[in-house]
């Protein structure tokens, strides 16, 4: 995947960098080691998503228990373009860990969909469900996904899995990216304010619940959205595409001004990583993210979603050997 355009250097220069917390205050260089107090320590790198996501904090949080509680590795999170380029980027070696949405994991490691080949990921763990948000500006009309055709709507950044998925909606509803729909390609927060600027009818969003840019878009004042169902087309999906989607609710009361229960579609959120990556060093990552779980779900609460019993649950790809001998010695067990 090295000769890819979505990795040259231009581009990797252009990627965005969060510091964990570090015992000693020098700069980071993802990928190199560095002395530290007579210590070589190994640096490693998360591939998140954009700053409105849940993707970015959450990888922000692990990257600092994994720097404080993992001996001699220093991490940071990355903001990337999501699901899809973060696969990539860690089949790639570009990035040591990446947060990806199940059925574009799937997609990666069997070397379909978007993925012109299979690429070396593995699983460490399932973190918590993406549930998909179809947010529309209200005065638009939009009841229904079918009522999208001839609107403008947001599919979601180029390269994320927020994208694929919403066009397996799309598809399921019978409409046409191309041709039914004015289609935009923004991520979470461009999202958000183009629906509040009237520049786009709607937009896809696939996160946890709730998504920062969500909750403050649904506060904005004189601000009337609503959240369309998508949970219908979960069996047509999942006959195409293979078991990686499931139907639940967005709860009432998650956002400002909603008190009633929406059904929709959802996928879980896994943690990968290159499928030679250091068994011990796999160890020690789950080992530092189940100990310390309350230090990231004061990060953000979607992390209250981790547990021993549901990480091991509906993963789409095989686990890392490192995650499988963790996950033996807690007394669970683990399909390869």
């Amino acid at each position: 995947m090295a000769e890819n355009d979505q990795f040259d250097n231009s581009r990797c220069g252009r990627r965005l960098f969060l510091k964990a917390a570090l015992a000693a205050g020098s700069a980071i260089l993802v990928g190199h080691p560095q002395t530290v107090l007579g210590q070589v320590r190994k640096r490693i790198s998360i591939a998140t998503g954009g700053m409105g996501g849940v993707y970015f904090p959450l990888g922000g949080a692990v990257a600092a228990v994994i720097t404080k509680y993992v001996p001699n590795v220093e991490a940071a999170a990355e903001v990337t373009a999501a699901s899809v380029d973060n696969c990539k980027l860690v089949a790639a070696k570009k990035s040591d860990l990446g947060i990806v949405m199940g059925d574009t994991a799937y997609d990666a490691w069997a070397g379909t969909g978007m993925f012109k080949q299979k690429l070396p990921i593995r699983n460490l763990a399932v973190l918590y469900p993406n549930v998909m948000h179809i947010v529309a500006a209200q005065e638009k009309g939009i009841k229904t996904v079918k009522d999208m055709k001839g609107k403008t709507i947001s599919t979601g950044a180029p390269g994320s899995g927020v994208e694929v998925m919403a066009l397996r909606i799309l598809e399921a509803n019978e409409i046409n990216p191309d041709k039914d729909i004015k289609r935009d390609r923004l991520g979470a927060s461009e999202s958000a304010g183009a629906l509040k600027d009237g520049k786009i009818d709607a937009y896809f969003w696939c996160g946890g619940v709730p998504t920062a840019s969500v909750l403050d878009l649904t506060a904005a004042p004189g601000m009337k959205v609503g959240f369309i169902p998508n949970r219908d087309v979960v069996e047509k999906m999942t006959t195409k595409y293979g078991p990686v989607y499931y139907g639940t609710t967005i709860a009432s009361g998650s956002y400002k001004g909603f008190d009633v229960d929406v059904p929709v579609a959802a996928v879980g959120n896994i943690l990968i990583c290159h499928e030679d990556m250091e068994e011990k060093l796999a160890y020690d990552i789950l080992a530092s993210m189940f100990d310390h779980k309350d230090e990231l779900v004061a990060v953000h609460k979607q992390a209250e979603s981790l547990d021993l019993k549901g990480a091991v649950l509906g993963s789409p790809i095989p686990f890392q050997k490192g995650a499988l001998a963790y996950y033996k010695a807690k007394g669970l067990s683990v399909e390869p």
